[in-house]
């Protein structure tokens, strides 16, 4: 479930399995595709289907003003009339979080069919597949595909039993949260990083090195150089995780991999926002320069392309 490079047949499986996780996160790698950033993804994000489409109609200018500074004021941590790079990226982030949890507790009663306040394995079989699955650790199927499925339903259901906390075998609302995204709850860290290690471990020493990083690439005898998502994948490992130099991943390195990256999509954004906002170059944002570049700020994962201008969570007073 979590990025790194795999073959494509596995790839389509995983993203199977991880078709009901898809959260704030994901939203945010559409909106920065490498190299660009998309006004025409935020404005679709903005508006979203006809039910918010009808919604933001309804808001005069008046009262999106209103819920618009209720918002900024929020943001201004410190309360000097400013939105800085700092305060801009903590909300970012907080919002990324929200919105995830928000999204879980909304599978949780789509996953529990017979309304007890639990989810089932069962359930969430039903819920995924239409049916229940059961794999045996043992024997490997001969089909590829059909193993690799295997695998990663094995995976799926060590993860379900590891959000467990208690000993009631189905999930309760907290325990589902921490099924669903284990970055975000602190027990499932060890988990995080172990089921990392035993999918890029290859040669079991605890630490990743960059040819398991590639998955076991090797060049093509008959090609001068490597092609460019080599190169690009190498220069992720070497200047974004690799943070001590030594060539290889440790578990907490591994850990900055494997999770989504939610501060730096944050950091990201913030940057954007004050480089395109920021009339006067003092490095921050002002409520008149956001006001003066409204439809930019709506178009931003700091409103959730709009979308807290439509949530009380966010505008109300009592945040």
């Amino acid at each position: 479930m979590w990025p790194g490079p795999r073959p494509a047949a596995l790839g389509l499986l995983l993203l199977l399995l991880c078709a009901a996780s898809a959260g704030a996160a994901n939203a945010a790698e559409l909106h920065h595709p490498p190299g660009e950033h998309r006004a025409d993804y935020d404005r679709e994000a903005l508006l979203g289907g006809q039910d918010e489409v009808d919604e933001y109609v309804k808001l005069n200018p008046e009262e999106q003003h209103k819920r618009l500074k209720s918002i900024i004021k929020k943001i201004d941590l410190d309360s000097d009339g400013f939105l800085t790079e700092s305060e801009l990226s903590s909300w970012i982030q907080m919002s990324f979080k929200h919105y995830a949890m928000q999204e879980a507790k909304q599978q949780f009663v789509e996953y529990d069919k017979n309304g007890d306040d639990v989810v089932s394995w069962d359930e969430y079989n039903i819920q995924m597949y239409d049916r229940v699955i059961n794999f045996d650790d043992n024997p490997a199927l001969d089909d590829v595909e059909e193993e690799s499925f295997r695998l990663l339903h094995l995976k799926d259901k060590k993860r379900f039993e590891k959000a467990n906390q208690d000993t009631d075998p189905s999930l309760n609302l907290e325990e589902f949260i921490a099924f669903e995204h284990p970055e975000e709850v602190d027990y499932m860290m060890e988990f995080v990083i172990q089921e990392a290690l035993e999918e890029h471990d290859k040669n079991g020493d605890g630490f990743v090195s960059l040819e398991e990083f590639l998955g076991g690439y090797r060049r093509d005898p008959t090609a001068t150089e490597d092609p460019e998502w080599i190169l690009v994948e190498r220069d992720r490992f070497v200047n974004d995780y690799d943070k001590d130099s030594n060539g290889r991943l440790d578990p907490q390195e591994l850990l900055s991999w494997v999770v989504p990256n939610n501060q730096g999509i944050a950091q990201e954004e913030a940057l954007h926002l004050i480089d395109e906002m920021d009339l006067d170059g003092d490095r921050k944002l002002s409520e008149a320069e956001i006001l003066e570049n409204q439809d930019l700020f709506l178009t931003s994962e700091a409103t959730d392309y709009g979308r807290q201008l439509h949530d009380e969570y966010f505008y109300h007073d009592e945040l």
